[in-house]
């Protein structure tokens, strides 16, 4: 619970993965990809359930020895490349109702975001309470600016490539650009059931530094934040 408000953290945890096969039981610093993130979300002590959604036997067992509950198994149509997170939210938020364990909030934390902190989890539900917020969505500055990017024609041409009015302007020229970066989609409960996703009028950005932004989607990104990590200790 956090400040009167009791919340369900939410993780979930596909078995397949092609960018990275396995990657939620892959050990990154000597443990499973999906214990940092069930480690930090328990020390955060804002909780008052850690529920795991998978439909991986091995993922659930780590889960459940890292202290997260794991109540149901993902039906398999919820488990496929092209399925919607916020289908698999709707999915746990329904068994938690028809199960009688209502929340006031309700925080998805990715496995595939492990350098996300306990201050992060804190600055959010602070932030969702000083705004008033329906949602709070975590985001970081970008790593190469969009005025700087462009598409490509067949033919590989790089006229118009950059705008003649941003040519020969200096990096910090530029606005700040922010990307989600997947580590914290926090909502409240009744507003997430209404809509189908975190976004709207009342929908406020948690900026979180670059360093705890890798998102693991590709070999690369776990080298990344293995260096990162065993940086920070």
């Amino acid at each position: 619970m956090y400040q009167g408000k009791t919340i369900l953290g939410f993780i979930p945890a596909r078995a397949g993965s092609k960018g990275v096969p396995g990657k939620n039981l892959r050990p990154l610093v000597g443990k499973p990809l999906i214990v940092h993130t069930i480690e930090t979300a328990r020390a955060s002590g804002v909780f008052d359930c850690l529920l795991v959604s998978t439909d991986g036997d091995e993922i659930a067992r780590v889960a459940r020895e890292a202290g997260a509950e794991v109540p149901f198994m993902r039906p398999a149509k919820l488990a496929t490349d092209t399925s919607r997170g916020i289908d698999v939210l709707a999915h746990a938020m329904a068994w938690c109702e028809e199960s009688g364990r209502l929340y006031d909030w309700v925080m998805v934390l990715q496995p595939t975001s492990p350098l996300r902190n306990v201050d992060d989890i804190l600055g959010a539900c602070r932030l969702m309470l000083e705004r008033n917020a329906r949602a709070v969505v975590s985001v970081c500055e970008v790593d190469h600016h969009p005025w700087w990017c462009n598409t490509l024609p067949e033919d590989l041409n790089m006229e118009n490539f950059i705008r003649p009015d941003v040519l020969g302007l200096n990096r910090q020229e530029l606005p700040v650009f922010y990307r989600l970066n997947g580590a914290i989609y926090l909502g409240e409960w009744e507003f997430l059931k209404k809509g189908s996703s975190f976004y709207g009028p009342g929908t406020y950005a948690y900026i979180m530094p670059q360093e705890r932004s890798v998102d693991i989607d590709r070999e690369m990104d776990f080298v990344l934040a293995d260096v990162l990590m065993r940086d920070m200790k």
